[in-house]
């Protein structure tokens, strides 16, 4: 958890963020079904997908880290929203908050830095699904504008059950 006073840097993530990064969904894997990722993964193995985020373009990473450790603290992407080329001006979004840092603002500085980051790119609409139950999340992603779109029930299964994802959309 960040102290009270902590001052929080929110950047572009950069390889060197790689283990922590790693470390962070590897906790919503095996602790959640926030992700449906079902086996932990090893840095290197994650390493592509940090690569596909640069710091221009549609396709970003945001790192929040503690300003004084560098600890860090969480971090928001926007990926490509399907592969085929006409989905190319939408994005899916989601935040990850390392655990102890929640309800501190982190998600609230991560999506305020990866939206002010995608303004001017040639993106239309930006995509979150929700596994449900996450109010948390819910209220995210209403605080910055996104609106509930539909349900897919019971689409994914992990932990011994299945699960919904509500789908959420915001015009950019």
């Amino acid at each position: 958890m960040p102290p009270e006073d902590a001052e929080v840097q929110v950047r572009p993530g950069i390889e060197g963020d790689l283990d922590a990064l790693t470390s962070i969904y590897n906790h919503y894997v095996l602790e959640t079904a926030i992700t449906f990722d079902t086996a932990v993964f090893t840095p290197s193995e994650r390493r592509p997908w940090l690569l596909s985020h640069p710091e221009d373009g549609p396709h970003r990473l945001m790192v929040a880290a503690d300003a004084r450790s560098q600890r860090i603290l969480g971090y928001a992407t926007s990926s490509p929203y399907r592969p085929k080329p006409a989905y190319g001006t939408s994005v899916e979004t989601s935040v990850y908050v390392a655990p102890g840092a929640g309800r501190h603002g982190i998600g609230t500085l991560l999506y305020d830095a990866l939206f002010k980051a995608l303004a001017g790119q040639d993106v239309h609409r930006a995509y979150a699904g929700i596994a449900q139950p996450n109010e948390p999340s819910e209220r995210l992603h209403a605080r910055f504008g996104f609106r509930h779109v539909g349900t897919f029930r019971e689409v994914g299964r992990k932990f011994g059950r299945y699960w919904d994802v509500a789908w959420y959309e915001k015009e950019l």
